[in-house]
């Protein structure tokens, strides 16, 4: 089993910055891949990120050229830096994972973009 913790979550004004870290409670080097997730209110839960094991990454076309997924092996974390974040990019940021013994959720991390 594998335990997720996201952190970084905040309230910022339009064309802000964070970064959100998602610690792993194992070595993720063993992963199949790591991805974060959003769901606003009143919404369905969306893909936003993903980073595979050989490093392959992809991103909606919502967040190109704004946000950057990333991991850290020796740390066992994985980030996402959204930067020129828009009030449109307000929910609640889920990381995930795919191991061979399933998938793992975080608890989430709540991003408020004000206009």
């Amino acid at each position: 089993q594998v335990q997720l913790v996201e952190s970084g979550g905040d309230l910022v004004q339009a064309g802000g910055s964070l970064r959100l870290s998602c610690a792993a409670s194992k070595s993720i080097l063993s992963l199949f891949y790591m991805r974060w997730y959003r769901q606003a209110a009143g919404n369905q839960r969306e893909l936003v990120a993903r980073i595979e094991s050989n490093g392959a990454t992809y991103y909606v076309d919502s967040v190109k050229g704004r946000f950057t997924i990333s991991k850290d092996i020796a740390n066992n974390t994985m980030y996402l830096q959204m930067n020129n974040l828009k009030p449109d990019d307000t929910a609640v940021y889920y990381c995930m994972c795919g191991s061979a013994y399933g998938d793992y959720w975080g608890q989430g991390t709540q991003v408020t973009v004000s206009s």
